[in-house]
């Protein structure tokens, strides 16, 4: 299961070649998205100048993809690695840790081109379709 980055849904909007070659090689695979990656999706839409349009986009991909909720075992599991990685001297933006908690709370995938932030978070297994793989 996959549970993708908002950056990989902004190239898949903007119509990236090997995000798209990858949305179609997984179709059959289960995918879906954090309510983080909607919170940040929307954020943009909002502060674009093309809102209305773009709060659309959103709502079409609140459509196709299931949205995985902040459960107490997501929430828990950003607590314990927060303070993992911080007693390490490891600073990880929360939303991206939040996504990663989800992932490995869910035992997903996340796929996402923003490798600085998630190969820091130990355990996760991820998976950068806007490289081609």
């Amino acid at each position: 299961m996959f549970l993708i980055d908002t950056d990989i849904i902004i190239y898949s909007l903007k119509n990236d070649e090997k995000v798209i070659r990858n949305f179609n090689l997984y179709a059959q695979e289960p995918k879906a998205v954090s309510i983080i990656t909607i919170g940040e999706l929307l954020y943009g839409a909002y502060k674009s100048h093309r809102k209305i349009e773009n709060l659309g986009k959103v709502h079409r991909i609140v459509d196709i993809f299931p949205v995985i909720e902040i459960s107490m075992t997501v929430i828990d599991t950003f607590a314990h690695l927060k303070a993992d990685l911080a007693a390490k001297g490891i600073v990880i933006d929360a939303f991206d840790l939040l996504i990663g908690a989800t992932a490995l709370s869910m035992n997903y995938s996340v796929v996402t081109n923003n490798e600085k932030h998630f190969t820091k978070i130990p355990g996760l297994n991820i998976v950068n379709w806007a490289n081609g793989v």
